[in-house]
């Protein structure tokens, strides 16, 4: 008789972070609270369980949304948070989040984890965009994301990128540290 299946930890908060992921996606799709969304998801019997990790993370990226929003800004340099993919843009947030928040979690798991959901969720470029951001945040140097430009981004004819500023309009790049 063999020893019954337990899932690793590793495994778990992998399907936490993904679980996360869809309460975050699924309240900005819908412009509900993420946590009202969050709410449900725990009350809810119909859906698989919500763990305590997903919780976290959640409840995490909503509280530090601004302060995680202005990290990513700055690493991600050229582009916005409403041009990026929005499962990008979760998927930053919960690995920021990770970083900056989560003593529990190394900075190299947050960002595999990341890249391992854009590599599963997203574009085919998502994945080396992901781990640009978060890497560039891990290191504490901004601007290690190239930007976009017309030889590296399929630009729609008539649509023009706006110009990248060479040096920083006067800001200081965010500090990491938590």
């Amino acid at each position: 008789m063999s020893a019954p299946h337990v899932p690793s930890r590793k495994g778990s908060r992998s399907k936490a972070r993904k679980r996360a992921l869809d309460i975050l996606f699924e309240s900005e799709a819908r412009g509900d609270d993420a946590l009202e969304v969050l709410a449900r998801r725990v009350a809810g019997s119909d859906a698989p369980p919500v763990s305590d990790f997903a919780i976290t993370l959640v409840e995490g990226v909503v509280t530090n949304r601004t302060r995680i929003d202005e990290v990513v800004g700055s690493y991600a340099q050229g582009w916005t948070m409403n041009r990026m993919p929005a499962v990008d843009r979760m998927i930053l947030r919960i690995g920021v989040y990770e970083l900056l928040y989560s003593d529990d979690v190394p900075d190299p798991v947050a960002i595999d984890e990341a890249i391992e959901l854009a590599r599963e969720l997203s574009t085919d470029d998502s994945p080396r965009f992901v781990n640009g951001v978060l890497a560039g945040v891990a290191s504490g140097r901004p601007g290690t994301v190239a930007p976009p430009t017309p030889d590296r981004v399929q630009v729609p004819a008539g649509v023009e990128l706006a110009p990248i500023e060479e040096e920083s309009s006067g800001m200081n790049a965010p500090e990491v540290g938590g």
